[in-house]
């Protein structure tokens, strides 16, 4: 039997990246729909079950941050990444904290677009053969069939990427970890000296795992990289 295609939603005002977008993932196999504006993609989020959605931040109606936030509200696991001409820190930050997985600069070569569209089905995809696992470090515990992370009992809320960051360093607990081998097992991407995306992401998850709990598990090794353990 044929596998159906993989869904996308493009949201994205510009009709040229749109075209671009449709022509190129249609030619890859996947089903893309198209809304131009922020209010129209956010209601066909609702009704539609997408695979995965492609999202403007400058947008008609409804900027992207508002879109994503608000698709997070009732579609938590849905992979989402922002592609925009936003390019400054701060943007990403908040791209980050509004739920997105991944952040694609424009202009971008429509190569490591399709690469990160297919990273990010992958991730979304649950791990059969860990079905009923958990993986502890103190409090913290992460159930591998539901993929539901809690500290203390209390549920903490994670996008997908977060989710599998935090997991490949709870597995990797008690060593130090650089960032090519984050870049390259998390992102499945070669590390861009240029970016910050790590240090956003360790940010985004020692506020979430860290902030108002003991003992601290998140840690930083200058010019090494990350750990994750009970102890500083």
């Amino acid at each position: 039997m044929e596998m159906s295609a993989k869904k996308i939603l493009v949201i994205e005002d510009d009709q040229r990246i749109a075209q671009l977008l449709t022509r190129g993932l249609s030619n890859k196999g996947f089903e893309i729909e198209v809304a131009y504006n922020g209010t129209l993609g956010l209601r066909r989020a609702e009704s539609i079950d997408f695979d995965l959605i492609i999202l403007d931040i400058n947008l008609p109606e409804m900027n992207g941050f508002e879109v994503c936030k608000s698709i997070r509200s009732f579609k938590p696991n849905l992979p989402i990444l922002m592609l925009t001409a936003m390019s400054e820190i701060e943007d990403k930050i908040e791209g980050f904290e509004a739920g997105a997985d991944d952040y694609i600069v424009k202009p971008f070569d429509f190569r490591e677009l399709y690469h990160r569209v297919l990273v990010a089905l992958r991730h979304n995809n649950p791990e059969p053969e860990n079905l009923g696992n958990i993986v502890k470090i103190a409090d913290l515990e992460i159930f591998l069939d539901s993929k539901l992370v809690k500290r203390a009992g209390q549920e903490i809320r994670l996008t997908a990427r977060e989710y599998d960051f935090l997991l490949f360093l709870v597995r990797n607990q008690g060593r130090i970890i650089s960032k090519p081998e984050i870049a390259t097992n998390v992102w499945d991407i070669h590390f861009d000296t240029g970016t910050n995306v790590i240090e956003v992401y360790i940010n985004i998850l020692r506020r979430k795992i860290d902030k108002g709990f003991e003992p601290k598990l998140i840690h930083t090794r200058p010019g090494l990289g990350y750990m994750i353990r009970e102890s500083a």
